[in-house]
């Protein structure tokens, strides 16, 4: 078990696949499961071939709170002083009762046509393939890679400010709390940039696993520590702090409008801390066919997000308990806690590793696109897409191959240089949210469930889909509407490449 557990980021984070660019223009997503698979003996294969799965419902529910715990806890705090108790908790609830009961919906698309004995889907983009095809598809890897860059530049900017932080942590410790203590936070994207740089040399997804372990253990590090300090300055007892039904008010310092525009970017905020859609399916093929797979992952969905839900109300409430309505929008970075200072330095170092890890899950799949892409576009040319060996000194052999490096350069440039440009975290990670949160979590499984069921037109469960669907895209589209609007009231009172 400890075992099965310990490989989670395989299956969990790194995808398991690679786009291929075939050469009539489509796009295939395959597996790397197959490889050195020849030479197992028939009873250690499963019906497609690949070696037998092993992963159970505790291994399952493993892999799913890993996946939906991240930098989207930081957050949680901001977003119920937004919103309230009252909002704020039934926003909470809501969202994880929609993931839950769309993830369910999507573990029935694992399998094609029948969700028992049907063929496998490895991945979410061929799960979208098989059961509604034509322009969805495109539709899918447009969201999905708009989504994954949009990520790779909010985990820029998260990076550089909790690096700042650190250094301002032990100038606040040795200063005291009122000296200003600036950063010059465009410094840090650079250094996050340079790393990301060499780090993206990495050919393939199966040579970052253990990049991906220490990044799932970072992850739970510091969301435990912003928890335990949220709860400490609780005990401490502040009678300055103050908590409304309804959130911040409404008075001198913010208009009806603008807290109409919070409350929608916190909506974003919550959505992104929430959604694994797009790693559900990889989760799935990790498990054993026998109970089914599709009922073992459902009541894994219904154990991972309980428990995340569980964890996400007490950062939250914890949160708004500790700063009430003046809450920062992130708790380890907005300096509500300034004692004791190595413990919120570990915090935001933790958050720095995780991150560094978390920006390569996420932008591989982009490299790989690209880079199948030129290399069907210009194979004659092996000079530039072909891999080469180079011998370096106490390194040994190195695959070099120059578009590799030239366009991975290039994307971590251009990401850094948006995050430099807009380090805005709430309302980038809100944008972020909003944007990918209806047609990932919600619009492609309801779709592909409606089409594999063949659930009949006008009837209970269609009207309850096509409602919930349609309800989650109003919000999706306020959300982001919300965060945009951050963005822009952000930028009117911004320098770029100030301090920090």
């Amino acid at each position: 078990m400890f075992e099965q557990i310990c490989q989670l980021p395989r299956y969990l984070i790194l995808r398991k696949m690679a786009i291929e660019v075939q050469g009539n223009g489509n796009l295939r997503e395959v597996s790397f499961e197959m490889a050195g698979q020849q030479g197992l003996a028939n009873g250690d294969l499963d019906d497609d071939g690949h070696a037998k799965r092993t992963g159970t419902l505790v291994t399952a529910s493993a892999y799913i709170i890993t996946a939906v715990i991240g930098s989207g806890v930081l957050s949680l705090a901001w977003a119920m002083a937004q919103l309230g108790w009252v909002i704020g908790l039934l926003v909470l609830v809501s969202f994880s009762f929609i993931t839950w009961h769309c993830s369910t919906l999507q573990a029935d698309c694992y399998r094609s046509p029948d969700p028992i004995h049907g063929r496998r889907n490895y991945t979410y983009m061929e799960a979208v393939k098989t059961n509604l095809g034509g322009v969805q598809v495109q539709l899918c890897g447009l969201v999905q890679y708009a989504n994954l860059v949009g990520v790779t530049i909010s985990y820029a900017i998260t990076t550089a400010i909790s690096m700042a932080a650190v250094k301002r942590s032990y100038c606040f410790h040795k200063n005291g709390h009122n000296v200003p203590c600036d950063e010059p936070l465009n410094v840090y994207v650079i250094i996050f940039a340079s790393t990301e740089i060499v780090l993206s040399q990495i050919p393939n997804f199966h040579k970052i696993w253990w990049l991906s372990i220490m990044a799932a253990v970072m992850s739970f590090s510091y969301s435990l520590i912003g928890l335990g300090l949220s709860i400490a300055k609780i005990a401490e007892g502040n009678s300055n702090v103050s908590t409304s039904l309804t959130g911040l008010p409404v008075g001198m310092d913010l208009s009806s409008r603008e807290k109409v525009w919070k409350m929608l970017q916190a909506l974003g905020n919550v959505a992104s801390a929430f959604s694994f859609a797009l790693v559900l399916i990889e989760i799935q093929d990790t498990l054993k066919s026998s109970p089914p797979e599709n009922k073992t992952m459902k009541k894994s969905a219904l154990i991972g997000v309980s428990t995340t839900t569980v964890f996400y109300m007490l950062c939250g409430v914890t949160g708004y308990l500790a700063f009430g309505n003046a809450a920062p929008g992130n708790f380890l970075t907005g300096f509500g806690f300034y004692e004791p200072f190595w413990l919120i330095d570990i915090g935001n170092i933790c958050i720095v590793i995780h991150l560094l890890g978390g920006y390569q899950v996420f932008c591989q799949p982009v490299f790989q696109f690209v880079e199948n892409w030129s290399g069907t576009r210009w194979h004659s040319r092996g000079f530039f897409t072909s891999d080469h060996i180079i011998s370096v000194p106490l390194l040994g052999s190195l695959s070099f191959n120059i578009t590799r490096v030239i366009w991975r350069t290039v994307y971590v440039i251009i990401t850094a240089v948006v995050a430099m440009t807009f380090p805005f975290f709430n309302s980038f990670v809100g944008f972020v949210g909003g944007v990918a949160f209806w047609p990932l979590t919600v619009y492609f499984p309801v779709e592909m469930y409606i089409s594999q069921a063949k659930v009949q037109r006008f009837s209970g469960m269609w009207i309850w889909l096509k409602i919930m669907s349609l309800v989650c895209l109003v919000v999706s589209l306020a959300a982001a509407c919300g965060s945009l609007q951050g963005l822009i009231h952000d930028l009117r009172e911004y320098k770029p490449f100030r301090n920090f």
